[in-house]
């Protein structure tokens, strides 16, 4: 089911902050009424695909940071895992220099909350519990905005790595809604023209952009 319009799933869990602190009651509640939140899913460390998603989310902190967001990134590894990856240098596979939090979901309560876990418990004949699927997480990624509402998800397979430049234009979109009261259409991007959610507006987009 859609979290769209819903309120973010709470959670406490560890996490390590700065590239090199571990805390063990993390929450996106600290954030609530301050700032927008993009919260992000990856499947696993010390893998191929997902160090160079959570590189290029840092790459692109300052411009996050800069709209006031909050970046955040979680998966199913624990917080030593995620410190010792955090520890190891790009030129070995590591992610050394990510200085935005990473969350440790052991329990995967927090992914399959957000429907990002990549299957489902089940039982089999003999009545014991089992996993159906594998048991990490998507790449999911989700703006919530400063009330705690899920404002914009996108879930993308383990083969497929997100667009981060996307991410940031959701960020913008949203912003200059709440900020102007208008709707964005099809590709906008900042410094485009927006319209009015009226017959009228719509119509006198349309006119000028046919």
């Amino acid at each position: 089911m859609s979290l769209i319009g819903k309120k973010a799933p709470s959670f406490v869990a560890p996490a390590v902050i700065n590239g090199e602190e571990i805390v063990e009651d993390f929450s996106l509640s600290q954030y609530v009424g301050n700032k927008e939140v993009v919260f992000f899913f990856y499947p696993k460390d010390f893998t191929f695909v997902c160090p160079t998603e959570i590189l290029a989310f840092q790459e692109k902190l300052a411009e996050f940071e800069k709209r006031n967001v909050a970046v955040v990134g979680c998966s199913t590894d624990t917080e030593n895992s995620h410190l010792a990856w955090l520890s190891t240098p790009k030129d070995r596979g590591g992610i050394e220099g990510v200085t935005y939090p990473i969350v440790a979901d052991v329990a995967k309560t927090i992914a399959n909350n957000f429907g990002v876990l990549g299957g489902h418990y089940d039982y089999n004949e003999e009545g014991d519990m089992i996993f159906v699927g594998t048991p990490i997480a998507y790449r999911g990624t989700f703006l919530i905005d400063k009330q705690g509402f899920v404002r914009h998800c996108v879930i993308n397979d383990f083969p497929l790595g997100r667009n981060i430049d996307d991410a940031l234009r959701m960020v913008d979109a949203l912003q200059y809604v709440e900020k102007h009261g208008e709707v964005c259409p099809a590709n906008w991007e900042e410094g485009k023209e927006a319209m009015q959610a009226t017959r009228e507006g719509v119509a006198s987009y349309l006119s000028t952009h046919a």
